[in-house]
């Protein structure tokens, strides 16, 4: 039987695992103070980013060994790498070139809800009435979030909320569809391969299409684009595993809460970001909602 004491670590994993997640569009606002261009500094993420993942895949390369895999499971790999870590994060390092990081979080944190749609149209599962009034209620916080920022800031509100939702949307599909790859591959296995496809995906598309100088920036930049990779992404990514792990992913849900707040906190701290009252209100209304998403319809006890 788990411990309190487990339990209680279990949660605090959680939560410093998703703070240092929350810190990733922080560090992004102040790396594009000093000029850099979504490409660079998303390159920079995968390039601190890859030796960790090689190592790994390498350590957990015999994982599951024993379940079959076809060259399909491959393909699969490699286009949820691809929508789930290089487009969503592409997305949403351009959208914040255009929003707030405490508004880009906000947006993000509807991924729950879009993983129930999808899960609905295509996996044909049901959403129970609160979830769907859940639903209602996450997007009415948005709205009232996204429009009075847009009194604000104008129409590259607009533009940014779209790239912020379109990550969400990427993000969510990665999920749902990779729900029935993780147990062929595992945890660990799958994750470093998907991350490994999109670090080749973000060098390719630098290598493509960037007419910047890497090696061009103040180290100021290099410096964040470490911090982002190793504090806000892989790091992170291992803390919330064992926190699931521990405390189960329903708990790990409710603690998940704690994201946007977070980050508005540290935008207020390092960026000076001020959110409205009308706009923390609906930050308010998003995390009810989502926790509310979170909850799993009751099982009927059997009849003996």
């Amino acid at each position: 039987m788990q411990s309190t004491k487990q339990f209680w670590f279990g949660i605090g994993l959680g939560v410093l695992g998703i703070v240092l997640f929350s810190s990733k569009a922080v560090m992004v606002k102040l790396a594009y103070t000093y000029d850099v261009d979504v490409i660079s500094i998303l390159l920079l993420r995968m390039v601190f980013s890859f030796p960790f993942y090689v190592v790994i895949a390498y350590l957990y390369r015999n994982q599951n060994k024993s379940i079959e895999t076809e060259k399909r499971d491959y393909a699969w790999v490699f286009f949820f790498g691809f929508i789930g870590y290089y487009l969503a994060s592409y997305f949403d390092f351009v959208g914040l070139t255009y929003i707030k990081a405490s508004l880009e979080r906000i947006i993000l944190f509807l991924y729950p809800t879009i993983v129930l749609l999808l899960n609905k149209v295509f996996l044909k599962q049901p959403i129970t009435k609160i979830q769907a009034g859940a639903i209602v209620l996450t997007y009415f916080g948005i709205v009232l979030a996204f429009f009075d920022e847009l009194h604000i800031s104008g129409a590259g509100t607009i533009t940014g909320g779209i790239f912020i939702l379109l990550s969400a949307l990427t993000y969510a599909s990665y999920l749902v569809g990779s729900g029935w790859l993780i147990p062929k591959f595992g945890v660990m296995k799958f994750t470093a391969y998907a991350m490994l496809v999109s670090c080749v995906c973000v060098f390719i598309h630098y290598s493509l299409f960037s007419e910047t100088d890497i090696f061009s920036y103040s180290w100021e930049v290099y410096a964040l684009g470490f911090l982002i990779a190793v504090f806000a992404t892989v790091i992170p990514s291992f803390l919330v595993s064992a926190s699931i792990k521990m405390i189960s992913s329903s708990n790990f849900a409710i603690v998940a809460g704690i994201g946007p707040i977070s980050t508005i906190v540290l935008a207020a701290i390092f960026l000076n970001e001020r959110l409205t009252l009308l706009q923390l209100f609906g930050a308010l209304v998003v995390i009810v909602g989502i926790l509310l998403v979170s909850l799993k319809k009751p099982k009927k006890p059997k009849l003996r």
